[in-house]
């Protein structure tokens, strides 16, 4: 939930500060809160808001004092966090502090992973004005890596849309139209179903499309133009979904949520085209032919 403050500390802040500061932070947690899954699923659209009221915010204390220079964003904590499922052991008085205590474990789910891939999306949608961003944390407190310990370590669900989009996100950044339908949802109202973010690098001609599908209940057929990009072909897909869409990775069982290709995915005179199962998110990597 936004503090009172949002957007007046913002401006506040900046009318002071604007010669000096270069970024201006913003920090986001999401949660699926009383089995409210559509909300849920459309976190996204509440970071987009997030980060366009806090630019708008910006441009306009700029244009006040009639500056050319632009303040950008520091996206420097987001994740999925449960932050009221589990108490993390604290130390109730002197004599009695907690020897490496486990801290906000979270284990994640399919869906979660889902929500975060379009997390990612959103960053890179905008990455014109989000000029840095963190996951917060990396390993075991509210992570995609959780250890045992003394023991082995293994990838939670999140750990995938983190790790591919890392890699195959390169170049620029391109803002993808789709029109796919959409969803109601309680607390972000009607909402694309589907979302999608695409990059571009025109020195090594490779290009990658990320894309989730909120719906809950029928899949859904995606088709982009991509003929600005060239002559692609697919290069590998990734494909995020469980049929159970709180199936998770434990110590028992580490490879319980797994990527695997999107069946049927291809390329055909310029369009992409590709099928997503409900409460999916995808990625797709291209390169330049010859």
């Amino acid at each position: 939930a936004q503090m009172p403050t949002f957007g007046e500390w913002e401006r506040v802040v900046l009318t002071h500060t604007y010669d000096d500061v270069d970024m201006i932070s913003c920090h986001a947690y999401y949660q699926e809160h009383d089995g409210d899954i559509d909300s849920f699923l459309a976190s996204a659209v509440d970071t987009d808001r997030f980060i366009e009221a806090v630019v708008a915010t910006a441009d306009h204390v700029g244009a006040v004092k009639g500056s050319d220079k632009r303040i950008d964003i520091s996206f420097d904590e987001w994740n999925v966090w449960y932050i009221d499922r589990v108490a993390s052991e604290k130390p109730t008085a002197i004599d009695d502090w907690p020897v490496a205590p486990r801290l906000l474990e979270d284990v994640y789910s399919a869906v979660d992973a889902v929500v975060f891939g379009s997390l990612m999306i959103s960053l890179l949608a905008h990455a014109d004005r989000v000029a840095s961003a963190s996951l917060a944390q990396l390993v075991n407190v509210i992570a995609p890596i959780m250890t045992e310990p003394g023991g082995p370590a293994w990838r939670q669900t999140t750990f995938y849309p983190f790790s591919i989009t890392s890699r195959l996100a390169r170049g620029e950044a391109l803002r993808v139209q789709v029109e796919a339908g959409t969803i109601d949802t309680v607390k972000h109202g009607t909402v694309p179903a589907v979302d999608a973010v695409a990059t571009h690098d025109a020195e090594t001609g490779e290009a990658a499309v990320f894309l989730v599908h909120r719906g809950r209940h029928e899949p859904v057929e995606v088709a982009i133009d991509i003929t600005g990009f060239g002559d692609v072909e697919l290069v590998e897909t990734h494909l995020l979904h469980d049929d159970d869409p709180y199936a998770s990775n434990t110590l028992a069982h580490p490879d319980r949520v797994r990527p695997r290709a999107v069946d049927g995915a291809r390329v055909e005179d310029g369009i992409l085209r590709v099928t997503l199962p409900p409460i999916a998110w995808a990625a797709l990597a291209l390169r330049r032919v010859g």
